[in-house]
């Protein structure tokens, strides 16, 4: 059964299954501006003869310049014929590549790193971003998903995110200058020389490149992530959507641990490394709901029997609200917050939070050591880490992870070597107070459509 994924204009309404019925499929999109292709070209050429002017001191720099460079020039060139609508995609992985070169070439010098990224993310801006995709120019159907009260694809909506994808990468470019050793050392105001033996550690030599550059770049791919598609790529963009949350959302909270348990396999703080944790925690709760809108749009289709492969990756149409459903337009403020407002943060999970913090400072002040304090320091910027999650509505699930680590410091306070009494006493409340203060959910004030009886 085949059947079209876009209605003409004026056919938003849902998309039936029935084999006898096909939906009239829209008109082939115009193509987009043929500017952006013209700044590519421009780029890769100045990147092309950028070693005769000033070299990177670097034969596989110079080589990958030159390559990648006329590389870039032939494929804007076929970019601006709509008979190779691929050859954008092809350029913005060319994009990308010049985006990881310093790390995989080891850039000698901060001139050949900053080069290659910025021209790196102008090329994948210029080759998407700007001229956007076929999919998601003037695709008709609604902008909110049925049964929600807000649009979670919005541009203000996403804005608060890619902000703080920006500061992380420019917290982590610092870090990564300290590793290729383009500066000679890192910032650090509350550990000292804390920053520098993270940074040194076997742990990160155990990466074949910079870590920290690698983070930049996870960092800046989150940013660009978060600008690829319009306000409707929540079903025209799945692909970049779930991406989009991957980065955010898994790949965050594994970041958050790995910063944790530096005291345990270094033996010390990055304060900078905590700064990009503490953000990373920020944002997964405003990505969560646009994840959840493609997800249910996704099991949507399948049920309507179309293919959820090829809705994956060119989206589709969705069923109109119906007449007088009210959608709620969010104030700017709102929106920059990610869906989040204050007035629905619940006390008792600012409070679960709040605790979570003391556990991670607690075998400081209390004397704990070994597993003990590892198991206080890894609880405690978990129970942080999902309390956090929990703020945003759509995510309130999220608390109830914190329920089995409250148990687990009820046990952990006998089991584990290195805790003096006043350090067991100390987890004994701490386990009892997170399990309780999860238990609350706190006011709701959005619909997300199916995803409403998960709001618990």
């Amino acid at each position: 059964m085949s059947v079209d994924l876009f209605p003409r204009a004026g056919e938003t309404g849902r998309v039936a299954a029935d084999p006898t019925r096909r939906t009239p499929a829209l008109s082939p999109p115009a193509p987009g501006p043929l500017w952006p292709h013209a700044a590519n070209a421009m780029l890769g050429l100045w990147l092309a003869t950028g070693p005769a002017s000033f070299a990177p001191h670097h034969p596989g720099l110079v080589w990958n310049a030159i390559i990648s460079g006329v590389l870039i020039v032939g494929l804007s060139a076929l970019a601006c014929s709509p008979r190779f609508p691929w050859v954008i995609w092809v350029t913005a992985a060319v994009g990308l590549w010049l985006m990881v070169a310093p790390l995989v070439f080891w850039a000698p010098t901060a001139a050949a790193f900053a080069t290659d990224t910025l021209i790196g993310t102008l090329v994948v801006a210029f080759a998407v971003l700007i001229p956007g995709t076929p999919a998601a120019r003037d695709v008709p159907g609604p902008s909110v998903p049925p049964g929600w009260s807000y649009n979670p694809s919005a541009w203000p909506q996403r804005a608060g995110i890619v902000v703080l994808a920006l500061v992380q990468f420019l917290v982590a470019r610092h870090l990564a200058a300290y590793q290729l050793r383009h500066i000679p050392e890192p910032w650090d105001p509350v550990f000292g020389e804390g920053t520098r033996r993270v940074l040194d550690s076997d742990v990160s030599k155990a990466f074949p490149v910079s870590d920290a550059g690698l983070g930049a770049f996870t960092y800046l791919l989150e940013a660009l992530a978060g600008l690829v598609g319009g306000t409707r790529r929540w079903r025209t963009m799945p692909w970049a959507v779930l991406l989009f949350g991957v980065l955010v959302v898994p790949v965050g909270v594994v970041s958050i641990v790995l910063v944790v348990l530096q005291p345990l396999a270094v033996g010390a703080w990055c304060f900078l490394c905590l700064v990009t944790a503490a953000v990373t925690v920020f944002m997964i709760s405003p990505a969560a709901d646009e994840v959840v809108a493609t997800g249910e749009f996704l099991l949507r289709a399948r049920r309507e029997g179309r293919s959820v492969w090829q809705t994956f990756w060119y989206g589709g149409d969705a069923e109109t609200p119906p007449a007088g459903e009210p959608v709620k337009h969010e104030s700017l403020v709102r929106q920059l917050a990610g869906g989040m407002e204050l007035v629905t943060v619940p006390w008792n999970l600012v409070s679960c939070a709040a605790v979570g913090v003391w556990l991670m400072v607690a075998p400081a002040v209390l004397g704990s050591t070994g597993a003990a304090a590892a198991g206080d320091q890894l609880v405690g910027a978990l129970v942080v880490t999902f309390a956090v999650i929990g703020f945003g509505e759509p995510a309130r699930i999220a608390r109830w992870v914190s329920i089995p680590l409250g148990a687990w410091l009820l046990l952990g306070a006998w089991l584990l070597p290195g805790a003096p009494p006043a350090a067991r006493w100390n987890d004994v409340v701490a386990g009892v107070a997170v399990a309780l203060l999860s238990l609350r959910r706190g006011p709701v004030l959005e619909r997300f459509g199916g995803w409403s009886r998960y709001v618990v």
